[in-house]
């Protein structure tokens, strides 16, 4: 007999903010935010979610609402980039006895199958504004700017960035589980030390404008589902929860890019019931989020399917600080990838670049750096679009490092190719007026 068919556990309607869904999301992880849906190991259910801006992106051709995007709901005054996403759930996870998954457990959860919701095939790309966050070339792109992707079927193509047409590798760049009270306490002080840090003289990636390196938690614009805003229990809770933006011991904003259909993850267990959750939908991402809007953004849905390994954090996974809680998830990659077999190779060696100038003398380079030149020659060759392009596509075009060698100055970086098999004509045969590597119409707005 065949199997039941998935149930819909967490509805979403892309028409209503994320304050008015049926099930309200929430942009914190806590031990006490409660779930909203109760599965079993073994059945076969499904998760509706908003894109990871909360449905504030428009599609069309402007990117005003990009530069004045209020991020002030996923973070604070003081860090208006350090967005969170929007998370759906949570989920309480039962064995087939009734029996909720303890702490301590292993929570074994697979992609049994994705994608964008029916009737709301659209995503989009996105780098915000300087005063607004910016991008990892903040320095040399300031401006907001904005590509939207329209989906037939496993490809996606954009009106802003012409010639271009590829096939997208879905995923949900968020999933993890609830901390306990002590870890998120774990999670808290070793946050708020980072917090303490002049940001004046020390900045993400050195280039970043106004990102610090953590945002402490804040009762500002918190979202924690089914608690009532304005009670004590919602005070109490939102001034201790902590921003779903970076990955931790429980999962969480991952932005790995293989996690699509047939993928597992092995996420430890901190709560009783697990309370999983998941949202942030890609349907196309490259080597990391890096432009930090830089995947294709969209709603979407998971159908998921459980299994509870009693005892399996012990079993599994090894400490990696001074407690039994400082572990790391482990994330078993599908077998569906696009293949590309056509490539342009960047090489950049920055001896002679101002990064040495931020190091104060010549030295060895950190690879980020060299990485951070490689990315800025790629946008210099291949024009403006791509430097949303580069983060869109899941070729390997963005992060990994091929190679450095070992001389007096810093380091060379052979990075890995850019697929040229994501454009749907020959570039390079094409006039010089024309096709993405002439001199395309701009796609953003030069918002000053």
């Amino acid at each position: 007999m065949a199997p039941p068919s998935r149930r819909l556990v967490v509805p979403i309607d892309v028409k209503k903010k994320a304050r008015e869904q049926k099930h309200p999301l929430h942009n914190r992880w806590h031990p006490h935010i409660p779930p909203v849906a109760e599965v079993t190991e073994g059945e076969l259910f499904r998760v509706e979610m908003m894109d990871g801006l909360g449905g504030s992106i428009e599609d069309n051709d402007s990117a005003l609402d990009v530069k004045h995007s209020d991020l002030t709901i996923m973070s604070d005054n003081e860090c208006k980039s350090c967005a969170a996403t929007l998370p759906e759930g949570p989920i309480r996870v039962l064995d087939k006895e009734g029996v909720p998954a303890k702490p301590g457990d292993l929570l074994s959860v697979e992609i049994c199958d994705l994608g964008p919701l029916p009737g709301d095939e659209w995503g989009y790309t996105a780098t915000f504004d300087r005063e607004n966050g910016g991008g990892f070339l903040t320095d040399h792109f300031p401006s907001a700017t904005k590509a939207i992707w329209y989906f037939e079927g496993i490809y996606a193509y954009s009106p802003q960035i012409p010639g271009v047409r590829f096939p997208g590798l879905t995923h949900p760049g968020l999933i993890g589980t609830a901390p306990s009270l002590e870890l998120l306490h774990i999670w808290n002080e070793r946050e708020s030390n980072l917090a303490k840090i002049d940001p004046s003289s020390l900045k993400l990636c050195e280039v970043v404008h106004q990102r610090p390196l953590a945002s402490p938690p804040t009762a500002r614009n918190c979202l924690l589902g089914k608690i009532t805003e304005g009670t004590p229990e919602w005070e109490r809770i939102a001034n201790e929860a902590a921003r779903t933006i970076p990955g931790r011991e429980n999962g969480g904003n991952c932005d790995i890019k293989n996690l699509s259909r047939g993928s597992k993850i092995y996420l430890p267990v901190f709560v009783e019931g697990a309370n999983l959750s998941t949202g942030d939908m890609h349907f196309s991402q490259g080597d990391g989020e890096v432009s930090f809007c830089g995947a294709i953004e969209m709603s979407g849905f998971l159908e998921l399917k459980c299994e509870i390994i009693r005892g399996g954090m012990k079993e599994y996974l090894t400490p990696m600080g001074p407690t039994a809680l400082h572990v790391n998830p482990i994330f078993e990659i599908g077998p569906v990838e696009p293949r590309f077999s056509e490539w342009l190779v960047f090489e950049e060696s920055a001896s002679t670049r101002r990064e040495a100038a931020f190091l104060g003398r010549y030295c060895r380079l950190q690879a980020r750096g060299a990485q951070r030149h490689r990315l800025h020659l790629q946008v210099r060759v291949l024009k403006e679009q791509v430097y949303l392009l580069l983060f869109a596509a899941p070729a390997r075009v963005a992060s990994p490092v091929s190679s450095t060698l070992p001389t007096p100055w810093p380091p060379s970086l052979y990075p890995p190719p850019f697929s040229t098999r994501i454009f749907d004509q020959n570039q390079w045969d094409c006039p010089r007026d024309q096709g993405l590597l002439g001199s395309c119409p701009m796609f953003f707005e030069k918002l000053r």
